[in-house]
Formats: C-alpha cells, structure tokens, sequence
C-alpha cells in the first residue's frame, strides 16, 4: 500500500511540473501576441495572467515539494521576459516578482542561494540597462536593501551572497 502511495505522489507532482511548465509557456506566448496587437485596454488581462502563472508555479513548487532552484530559474528567465516586452509598469512589476521571489526562495527554503542572487543581480543589471534614472536609483536602493537583509536574515554558512 506504501508503494502505491509514493508512486500516486510522484505521478501528481510530475503532473505538476507538466502544468506549470505548460502553463507559463502558453502564458508567454499570449503575452507576446496579444499584448504587441492589442492597445492598452488589456492591462488588467496582461496583469491578471502574469499573476496567475507566477502564483500557480510557486504554489505548484513549495506545497507540492518540487525541484526549487529550476523553478527560480525559470521564474527568473520569466520576469525578464517581462523586461523585453511589457512597459514601465511591466518593468516595475518584474522588478517586484524576482526580488520577492529571491528573497522568499533563498530565506525560507534555503536552497541554492548562490544562483538565486546571481539571477537577482541579473536582474538588477536589467533595470540599469533597461529603465530610466528612476531605475538607477531604485537599483541602488534594491542591491543595498538585499545586502543588508539578506547578511542579517541567512544562517552564517551561506557564501555567495555579493551584489
């Protein structure tokens, strides 16, 4: 019965990971078409199936015990997707996503740390690239931020954290 059990598991959360991929891929791609030939009247669409992706892979990934460190890379990759084809307020919003999901993902799952802040320090870079002085400020403030939190709040063996 224990058998049965753990295979019944793992088929749900192998189903996860195929829902969540397949998800954030159709996702994607109903961002790219429909948001270059729509005007801005489907923000709160756009907005409302961001959401839902990200909300859907990381409920997906925590409660169902799935592989973190490819679901933070993925996630990554995602919001700087948004980078390229979203505007200011898509900027902003990716922004938010992968430094929440940075902080949540390394400070309370405490996995693989060190990628987490290379693809938060990717990102970081991206608003310089990307935004206006707004965004060098709002970068600076970000990276300072982080440091500080994160040096207080991560247990003392975790190496990795530069920004």
């Amino acid at each position: 019965m224990s058998l049965f059990c753990d295979d019944h598991v793992h088929s749900k959360k192998s189903f996860a990971i195929y829902l969540s991929i397949y998800l954030s891929i159709y996702l994607s791609i109903y961002l790219s078409i429909y948001h270059t030939k729509r005007a801005l009247k489907t923000s709160v669409v756009i907005y409302l199936s961001i959401y839902l992706s990200i909300y859907l892979s990381i409920y997906l990934s925590i409660y169902l015990s799935l592989s973190v460190c490819s679901l933070s890379i993925c996630l990554s990759q995602y919001a700087n997707y948004l980078f390229v084809n979203l505007s200011h307020y898509g900027y902003c919003l990716s922004v938010c996503l992968s430094v929440y999901l940075s902080i949540y993902l390394s400070i309370y799952l405490s996995k693989s740390v060190h990628y987490l802040s290379v693809y938060l320090s990717m990102s970081i870079i991206n608003l310089f690239i990307n935004l206006s002085l707004y965004g060098y400020y709002l970068s600076i403030y970000l990276s300072i931020y982080l440091s500080i939190y994160l040096s207080i709040y991560l247990p003392d063996g975790i190496v990795g954290i530069d920004m």
